[in-house]
């Protein structure tokens, strides 16, 4: 895991105060946050290896420091590219810097190859195999530092140092809140169309360090990770019984909240996360129900005729975003998190489902269904409705932490076979994300502490 905090202002002075970090140039550069896109999401970024200062082994994938600081680069340009925003080079297509240059840029050496901005690093390794690395992100025209960060790592987690650097960047450059460093939760599917085994899988927001954490002997649907990360709330059917199991991430072991003999639905957590909501089928009516994420008594939130499902919070807990066809067809509508309140707030034709709050709390992405299935988001009122994609069947969107990047995921026509997909909110830079196997009901969890 990450041992240490990121090591900003005085701590990182702290870390690099030895005198072959010692350097003099002022920081500054951009003030404030860009508040234009596009005064910044065009700009050159060039991305060397990150320097070591003793090319020995490390227990790290990349066997040697000298080979983990070309990764670390490698990760810090594909985030910064995927994006979609900036146009990093990264240090295939670069020379190489030495360690002293890490925090003694030669301006020069980069003003000739059109980038504008520079991101230099390092990485050591420590007597007790721990890896630090730094960060530093400069203006080539000012010839100034913007912002630097450092790391102390475990070998298996410098990936985690590289996003966190990725992170840094976006940052300071966009005036945006992070999200590289955090995982996905998602349905692993294999099998026929007809007879899909469905496995919870977890993984690194770029689709590495993957990992499968139920076995397929029982169905797993729509995960979802706890605010604090800590935990995956998902929906099993063992038996033909429904159960919502809490799946702990650190000790690995899965307790039950709840289960039913009645059809059950979309588990969804609190933002504080105190309860879970679902929704269950009975007798032959669905409504929305909360409960403890401890277990205790469900208590029903919804009660008319149709089907209640999809329940998400906004972002401060108080009002609650689903789906009902309570009006004659699929719609979105908003009611207080005790229940009161119901209202239906989308009248744009068409089916509308899957709502999903964004963490900003100004938008909501749902399903909007009109001859095909696609992505698309609204105002908590219903207003600015905008497509996101375009395809055959786009679905169950959920939201990256800094609620900039929509990810869901696509059937193709006839074959069932299943991806994620990600779209940012201008509609652009739309990219599949590569699993080891086809992928549905993805969750996007929160930034890593």
């Amino acid at each position: 895991m990450l041992k240490s905090a990121l090591y900003a202002a005085s701590a990182a002075l702290a870390l690099l105060a030895a005198p072959v970090f010692a350097q003099d140039a002022p920081t500054g550069g951009l003030t404030g946050s860009v508040s234009d896109e596009s005064e910044w999401q065009d700009l050159g970024i060039a991305i060397p290896a990150f320097a070591t200062d003793r090319d020995v082994p490390t227990p790290a994938a990349p066997r040697t420091t000298g080979a983990l600081g070309r990764e670390l680069a490698r990760v810090i340009t594909a985030d910064l590219k995927n994006n979609g925003l900036f146009r990093p080079v990264g240090p295939d297509a670069l020379p190489t810097i030495t360690f002293r240059e890490a925090t003694a840029p030669q301006y020069g050496k980069w003003s000739p190859l059109g980038a504008e901005m520079l991101v230099h690093g390092f990485v050591k390794a420590g007597a007790d195999n721990q890896l630090t690395v730094g960060c530093y992100l400069y203006d080539i025209g000012l010839q100034q530092e913007l912002v630097r960060e450092g790391y102390v790592v475990s070998p298996g987690d410098w990936r985690r140092a590289a996003h966190k650097c990725a992170d840094m960047v976006y940052s300071r450059l966009s005036g945006e809140d992070p999200f590289f460093d955090s995982r996905i939760a998602y349905i692993a599917e294999t099998g026929p169309k007809d007879n899909r085994v469905k496995r919870l899988a977890i993984m690194d927001s770029d689709g590495a360090n993957h990992s499968f954490i139920t076995s397929g002997s029982t169905t797993a649907l729509t995960p979802r990770y706890s605010p604090d990360y800590s935990k995956i709330a998902y929906l099993s059917y063992k038996d033909g019984n429904p159960r919502i199991y809490i799946y702990d991430i650190a000790s690995k072991s899965q307790t039950l909240v709840t289960q039913s003999g009645n059809p059950t639905f979309a588990p969804r957590w609190s933002p504080d996360g105190r309860y879970i909501l679902y929704s269950m089928a009975v007798s032959g009516n669905t409504d929305i129900y909360r409960v403890p994420a401890t277990g205790g008594q469900p208590q029903r939130l919804t009660d008319t005729p149709g089907i209640d499902i999809g329940g998400s919070y906004s972002p401060d807990g108080r009002q609650i975003v689903f789906e009902s066809d309570r009006s004659g067809s699929q719609q979105v509508y908003v009611m207080n998190a005790d229940g009161t309140g119901q209202r239906r707030i989308s009248f744009f034709g068409g089916r509308a489902a899957t709502p999903e709050w964004s963490p900003r709390g100004d938008q909501i992405a749902f399903t909007h269904i009109a001859g095909n299935f696609r992505i698309a988001t609204m105002s908590p009122g219903g207003g600015n409705l905008r497509h996101l994609t375009d395809a055959w069947q786009d679905e169950a969107p959920t939201w990256s932490p800094n609620g900039r990047i929509i990810q869901f995921f696509r059937t193709t026509r006839n074959s069932g076979q299943s991806e994620l997909w990600q779209v940012d909110l201008t509609g652009d830079n739309l990219r599949r994300l590569d699993t080891p196997v086809d992928a549905s009901d993805p969750s996007w969890g929160p930034v890593l502490p």
